[in-house]
């Protein structure tokens, strides 16, 4: 939790938490509007860029290289994010990064 000095700006602190979990839970409420927003949405529900890796695989779909499907792809999608996918939504990819890195997992 962040300092405060009064009350009044602990309730602003914890409405903006709660306005920004909200946006975060909308985002995720969105159906998938390209396939690299779906590759995405896969890697926030499994949190592994290998199994992620395993389900575009299962796809049949190459990647921009035209071999399988890698979890660097993956991770690579995540780092450097593409024209299709929505910031918002790329955000909540990298904190699932971070958390991961943080658990050392």
């Amino acid at each position: 939790m962040k300092s405060y000095s009064d009350i009044a700006e602990l309730i602003e602190s914890l409405e903006s938490q709660v306005r920004a979990l909200n946006d975060e839970i909308n985002t995720l409420k969105q159906e998938p509007k390209s396939f690299n927003e779906q590759v995405i949405f896969k890697y926030i529900d499994t949190g592994s860029t290998g199994k992620t890796k395993d389900f575009v695989r299962s796809l049949e779909v190459k990647s921009d290289r035209g071999t399988l499907y890698s979890s660097g792809d993956v991770s690579k999608l995540i780092k450097n994010g593409a024209d299709d996918i929505s910031p918002e939504l790329l955000a909540i990819a990298r904190k699932v990064v971070h958390m991961k890195k943080k658990q050392g997992k």
